[in-house]
């Protein structure tokens, strides 16, 4: 039998008229047999923190105060060998040029842009089950085109594509973090000691830089910096 993998998805301004020009997709991944360990885990983080049990981990809530708690948050990843992380950064979407190629929106291009960030961890050995957060009332139909452009090349491995709140799935939150600390290095901001901290931890602990791709091949973290296609005037 072969083995089955949970993916949990989330982004950070993807949309294409919002005031940031870094765009972050990506996911968070391990053994489905490991995923409940994992949640109640992350839970009892919480809870030794003096948090509720169904306290939301959020990137946008973390602050100095609360920051040894996010920590331990990062740090439980790294630590755990079953866990594994993938993002693709759009640096830049002002130079995006939909109009220059055949039938394309900026939906579309998002749902090729979460192909480009799953198809890394797809093996045709494995099985996955790849849930998303529920955002907004489009959900339905975001589903169905992202599963219209997984099935072409992936149809056989995937099995089950879904959205779930985050706010009652630790893993989806740890993808959040992830990712919140990705978008936070490559928008170059600052002023809040605890996500700067959290950044340097997870630079330190993955041996990247957090702006620049990784090895094709890396299994930890693995990051693609994507960059769009110059169009000749």
């Amino acid at each position: 039998m072969s083995q089955i993998y949970n993916v949990y998805c989330d982004e950070s301004c993807h949309l294409e008229n919002d005031p940031h020009q870094v765009m972050v997709l990506g996911a968070v991944w391990c053994p489905l047999t490991r995923c409940r360990e994992i949640n109640v885990s992350l839970r009892e983080i919480k809870l030794r923190h003096g948090l509720s049990a169904t306290f939301e981990v959020k990137w946008t809530k973390v602050s100095p105060a609360k920051h040894q708690f996010y920590l331990e948050w990062i740090n439980y990843f790294f630590d755990n060998p079953d866990l594994y992380f993938r993002a693709l950064i759009v640096p830049d979407k002002s130079k995006l040029r939909h109009e220059a190629f055949t039938k394309q929106t900026h939906d579309i291009w998002y749902y090729k842009m979460y192909y480009v960030m799953l198809n890394v961890i797809f093996s045709p050995q494995a099985h996955y089950r790849i849930y998303l957060d529920i955002k907004d009332t489009r959900g339905g139909a975001k589903i169905r085109k992202l599963k219209e452009i997984l099935s072409a090349p992936s149809k056989e491995m995937i099995d089950r594509l879904q959205l779930i709140h985050s706010k009652e799935v630790e893993l989806l939150q740890l993808a959040d973090l992830l990712i919140g600390a990705v978008s936070y290095i490559n928008r170059s901001q600052k002023g809040n000691k605890g996500k700067e901290h959290l950044v340097e931890t997870m630079r330190e602990r993955s041996g990247c830089s957090l702006t620049h791709s990784t090895s094709y091949m890396a299994r930890k973290v693995n990051l693609l910096r994507w960059q769009a296609q110059e169009i000749k005037e």
